[in-house]
């Protein structure tokens, strides 16, 4: 009896453990409209900068009508409200693979709501329920071979056999979704990147920095500034941190690359930045 109860602990504990994390908000609408109002956009937008710390599973996007208009309207209207949402993602970054469900479901009806006011029922039933399913990790095995395999960081690349052409993608420079600057634990990394430079003075070379989930290759908006320059604006953000750590402006320039070389994995992966070597000789600041 003591062992079965001891099992049945073990199993609720990794059910927990494991659980799926969901993550959920909603957009709401004018009447017969499926344009966002400005005040819902910025609201959406606050809740999707939130999600740039947690890996994304899937995210299922369900449009909804009041009871107002026929079956065959709200169908339609309700689609339209949900593909408006699902464009506001992509429009910040979040890549469509990640967007399972966009679906029209019509209208709710009024008892589904608590609430006697009709007019506020019918306000709450014009929205776009929206839910995030977050990636449950994956544990990696770690063996003595694998953990002897580390794969040299970027300042030890910056201080080896360098030729022009060659480039170095700043794998642990991750930015916050939407913005050009970097989250915080990369930071560490960007400094030791600045001191490798600031040591290796032969050498001349840009920075290009990237954009993820756009679609044609399009830049992708800079939150802060609300221009479609955030590939540029997140190079120019490395550059003005290495001239402010001490690497001369002349060995540095600094180009947008917008969506044009995905990776292929990971989305947070194409929000990055690298430089390509221009020019190796001597005293280079000199």
């Amino acid at each position: 009896m003591h062992r079965l109860l001891v099992n049945i602990v073990l199993c609720l504990s990794m059910c927990i453990t494991f659980a799926q994390s969901k993550y959920t908000h909603e957009v709401y609408f004018n009447t017969d409209e499926y344009v966002v109002p400005t005040t819902e956009e910025n609201r959406l937008l606050l809740f999707i900068s939130k999600l740039q710390d947690i890996e994304i599973e899937s995210i299922a996007i369900y449009g909804f009508c009041d009871d107002v208009g026929a079956d065959s309207y709200n169908m339609v209207l309700s689609q339209q409200r949900a593909n408006a949402i699902k464009t506001i993602f992509s429009n910040n970054e979040i890549s469509e693979s990640l967007i399972h469900n966009v679906d029209g479901k019509g209208e709710i009806l009024l008892k589904i709501v608590n609430e006697k006011n009709v007019l506020k029922i019918r306000g709450l039933n014009r929205k776009v329920e929206i839910i995030v399913s977050e990636k449950i990790p994956e544990p990696e095995p770690v063996t003595p071979e694998i953990a002897s395999t580390k794969e040299e960081n970027v300042p030890d690349k910056i201080k080896g056999d360098l030729k022009v052409g060659d480039k170095i993608i700043f794998k642990d420079i991750l930015f916050r979704t939407g913005y050009s600057t970097v989250v915080p634990k990369s930071k560490k990394t960007l400094e030791d990147i600045a001191k490798a430079l600031v040591e290796r003075d032969d050498i001349y070379f840009t920075i290009q920095g990237h954009v993820c989930c756009t679609k044609y290759t399009r830049d992708a908006v800079d939150k802060k500034t609300k221009q479609r320059n955030l590939s540029v604006a997140r190079a120019k953000y490395v550059y003005d941190y290495f001239a402010k750590k001490g690497v001369n402006k002349k060995r540095m320039r600094y180009l947008g690359m917008r969506r044009k070389f995905p990776l292929g994995g990971d989305p947070k992966f194409d929000r990055r930045v690298e430089i390509v070597i221009t020019y190796v000789g001597n005293n280079a600041n000199k």
